[in-house]
């Protein structure tokens, strides 16, 4: 399973390496929302969080999904541009500028990713004109509680009040606390950005790849670009280009935006975190066993990005929902999957943190 990018016809000058503030912003978010997946920042969570106003935190609340189940492509905005070729601002205003020249149609599209309502990788009509997609998207949002119902609600109803809304609510984050997180940064992703370009224009756009992570290969045979990662998609540079976009707040997810008509994008993390102690040698088992079998695998990918519900699982993977059931239970007796109700609905969402710790807690099981 991977991700591909078609880079047929790409010129080298088209490959660019460049910070984004606006992405890092959004991955300030999700760390924020999701402290389980980085465990390296914990200092960092806790120091913005005990000093968060709480209406601004209760806002963050509001549209969580646009950064904590999936990483909108809605920081991205530079990839969403007509022309395929626009580069991130060098300052969140510039940036919020760019997400503010999408379409409705762009922003509204790449808001509801969360809803897995629509295909990335084909044109068609999103959930603005579409009554279907409408209705899909108000049903699966239902799932994920009251207050993403109202705001899916209230984005189909009035796209540019919910863009003014979501461009004041991250003025207001950068205010509070990204400025200053922000300004340590930017230095870090800049000298990486810098190397990046060195080796691109040196050894080669393979050079530059091994360099952004192992997980990611050329074929230059091929004209393909390929990422490694449990789940599949495909993309092309076509006439516009590619973007290598660090995050240093981002470990460990190295992400590929692959929406149709837009830009790629390979959003890679530039650091790492430490794990956390290890379980008995008795549950390491368990849980490794559980995490063997490929329908299990392919449904942690689900898990491990936002609480889903035993039918939307079934949809999504074309099993009846007992035969999802039974491995829902496997994972859950290895202390992998947690469940909760809300509702009528009864959500279940992969451990992260649990998760995290295999591998180096089955090294100190076979050394101990």
């Amino acid at each position: 399973m991977s991700v591909s990018i078609d880079i047929a016809g790409l010129r080298p000058e088209r490959v660019t390496a460049v910070p984004s503030p606006l992405a890092e912003l959004g991955m300030a978010l999700h760390a924020l929302s999701e402290p389980g997946h980085h465990p390296g920042l914990q200092g960092w969570v806790t120091a913005v969080t005990a000093r968060l106003d709480p209406h601004l935190a209760d806002r963050m609340c509001e549209a969580d999904f646009l950064w904590r189940t999936t990483f909108s492509d809605l920081f991205l905005p530079s990839a969403g541009t007509p022309d395929r070729a626009a580069l991130p601002g060098g300052t969140l205003t510039e940036e919020l500028d760019l997400l503010d020249k999408l379409s409705d149609e762009q922003f509204v599209d790449a808001a509801l990713e969360f809803t897995c309502a629509l295909p990335h990788g084909a044109p068609g009509a999103g959930p603005l004109t579409d009554e279907g997609l409408r209705r899909r998207s108000l049903e699966l949002a239902a799932a994920r509680g009251p207050r993403q119902t109202e705001f899916t609600e209230r984005l189909l109803a009035d796209p540019p009040r919910i863009r003014a809304w979501l461009r004041q609510f991250l003025q207001d984050c950068d205010e509070a606390f990204f400025a200053g997180t922000w300004s340590r940064l930017r230095h870090q992703l800049a000298a990486d950005t810098r190397h990046k370009t060195e080796l691109l224009r040196h050894k080669g756009l393979a050079e530059a790849l091994a360099a952004v992570s192992p997980a990611v290969t050329l074929d230059e045979a091929a004209g393909r670009i390929t990422v490694d990662k449990l789940g599949e998609g495909r993309t092309a540079t076509g006439d516009g280009g590619l973007l290598l976009i660090p995050t240093s707040l981002g470990w460990p997810h190295l992400m590929v935006l692959h929406r149709y008509g837009w830009q790629p994008v390979l959003h890679y993390p530039v650091g790492s975190a430490a794990p956390a102690a290890p379980p008995t040698v008795e549950q390491l088992a368990l849980r490794m066993t559980a995490l063997s079998h490929p329908v299990r695998m392919r449904m942690c990918r689900d898990l491990a990005r936002s609480a889903y519900t035993t039918g939307e699982l079934a949809r999504a993977h074309g099993m009846t929902a007992p035969e999802i059931s039974r491995h829902l239970g496997v994972l859950k007796k290895a202390g992998l999957v947690t469940t909760r109700r809300r509702g009528r609905y009864v959500l279940h969402q992969l451990d992260v943190t649990v998760v995290a710790r295999l591998g180096s807690d089955f090294l100190e099981g076979i050394l101990r």
